[in-house]
C-alpha cells in the first residue's frame, strides 16, 4: 500500500512515516522544510520515502501536482498551522494553511484517480469548549476562540461538506485527536517539548497553565487510532464519520502534576517552576468522550500515562546518550505493537 502523508515533516507525520515503513508499507511525503532538530532529519526519514516533496499546501496547484504526481493508496492529511499560540501571532497563515491547505488537499484527492482512501485529522480543539467535565462528542457542537482552534473547527466542517456536496467517491473520514506526546518533538509551545529541553540542560522550567487540565496520550496510539480507521475506509467501513482518539480519564492531569512527574522520571536536581507573566486564552479543560472509536473501531490506548511519560523521557535520554534516533523510535514502534500480545501486522 503506498501512503501520501502531509505534512510528514512535523512531529506526529515523522512518526507516522516510519510506522508506516516499519509496517511494510511505501511512504510518500508532501510538506515544508523540517524544523531545525526536528525527528525527521535526526531520522533520516528522506532515505525511507518514495517521493519527499516540499510543497505549501495554501498552493492549489502546487498540491494538486504533487498528490497527482505520488499517485498514493491512502492519503493522510496532516499538514497544518498547529500552535495556538502562533496562530495569534499569525492569524491570516493560521487560517490559510489549515482551511484553503485542507481544501486544497481534498481537491487534489478528487482529481486524482486511484486513491483508496483519505482521512483528514483536526484537533480536539474543534469542538465549542465549555469547561464540561466529561469529554466531547463527535456529535456536540464545533467551534473556537483562538484562530488555530476556529480554524481547525472550519476545516472540519469543510472536510464534511466537501464529504456530503462535492460528488468525490474517494472514502473520506476525520480524525479528532488532542495532547500528543512522544520522543522528536521540537514544536514551541509545547510542555513536554520544554521539560526535556530543560531538564537536559540542567535547567528549570516554567509552566503558564499549572492547573489547566489535559489528557496526556503517546504519539502511538493516536496513530494507532488513525490508522484503525484507514483500515475501516479500506473495508468500505464509516466513510463520512468522524472519530475521536483521545485517552481514558486517568490521563487527565494538571499540567503541573504531569511536570513534576516527569521531572521524576528525569532524576535528580530536575526544577519545576510557576511562570506568572499573562497569558493568553487557552481552555482550561479539554477531554475527548473516544467510545465510539472503543465501540466501533474496536480501538483503545494501549499505554497509560505513566507509561507514555516514562517511553517519551527513555526517547529523549537514550538520543541525548548517542543512540541513533531512528532505531531508538524503531525499537518503541515495536514495542507498542507487541504490547497485549497483538501484532498489528493487520494494518495495511
Amino acid at each position: 500500500m503506498h501512503y501520501l502523508v502531509t505534512g510528514h515533516t512535523g512531529f506526529k507525520g515523522a512518526w507516522l512515516t516510519l510506522l508506516l515503513e516499519r509496517l511494510g508499507h511505501t511512504v510518500s511525503g508532501l510538506a515544508l522544510d523540517p524544523a531545525p532538530d526536528a525527528l525527521y532529519t535526526r531520522a533520516r526519514l528522506a532515505d525511507v520515502l518514495e517521493h519527499d516533496l516540499r510543497v505549501d499546501v495554501r498552493d492549489g496547484a502546487a498540491t494538486a501536482a504533487a498528490i497527482a504526481l505520488v499517485a498514493p493508496d491512502v492519503v493522510v492529511h496532516l499538514a497544518a498551522q498547529p500552535l495556538v499560540r502562533e496562530s495569534y501571532r499569525d492569524p491570516r497563515t493560521t487560517w490559510e494553511t489549515n482551511v484553503n491547505g485542507t481544501f486544497n488537499v481534498l481537491e487534489g484527492i478528487a482529481t486524482t484517480p486511484g486513491i483508496r482512501a483519505a482521512l483528514v485529522i483536526t484537533t480536539d480543539k474543534v469542538y465549542r469548549n465549555v469547561d464540561q467535565l466529561w469529554g466531547y462528542r463527535e456529535t456536540d457542537p464545533l467551534g473556537g476562540v483562538d484562530p488555530y482552534s476556529a480554524s481547525k473547527a472550519a476545516a472540519d466542517l469543510l472536510t464534511q461538506s466537501w464529504i456530503a456536496s462535492s460528488g468525490c467517491t474517494v472514502p473520506t473520514a476525520i480524525a479528532r485527536a488532542g495532547n500528543v506526546v512522544g520522543g522528536g518533538d521540537v514544536c514551541n509551545d509545547r510542555l513536554m517539548v520544554d521539560l526535556v529541553a530543560a531538564f537536559s540542560a540542567g535547567q528549570p522550567v516554567r509552566l503558564r497553565y499549572p492547573h489547566a487540565v489535559r489528557p496526556w496520550q503517546h504519539v502511538l496510539d493516536c496513530l494507532n487510532g488513525y490508522l484503525t480507521l484507514v483500515d475501516a475506509l479500506l473495508d468500505g467501513r464509516h466513510a463520512g464519520e468522524a472519530f475521536n482518539f483521545g485517552p481514558g480519564t486517568r490521563s487527565f492531569v494538571e499540567v503541573g502534576v504531569l511536570a513534576e512527574e516527569v521531572a521524576c522520571l528525569w532524576g535528580p536536581d530536575s526544577v519545576v517552576e510557576l511562570d506568572d507573566a499573562p497569558a493568553l486564552h487557552e481552555a482550561g479543560l479539554l477531554a475527548l468522550d473516544a467510545r465510539k472509536a472503543e465501540l466501533r473501531l474496536g480501538w483503545r490506548d494501549r499505554l497509560g500515562l505513566h507509561d507514555t511519560l516514562a517511553w517519551t523521557v527513555a526517547w529523549a535520554q537514550r538520543t541525548l546518550g548517542g543512540e541513533d534516533a531512528r532505531a531508538v523510535t524503531q525499537a518503541q514502534i515495536d514495542d507498542f505493537r507487541r504490547l497485549d500480545g497483538v501484532d498489528l501486522d493487520g494494518w495495511r
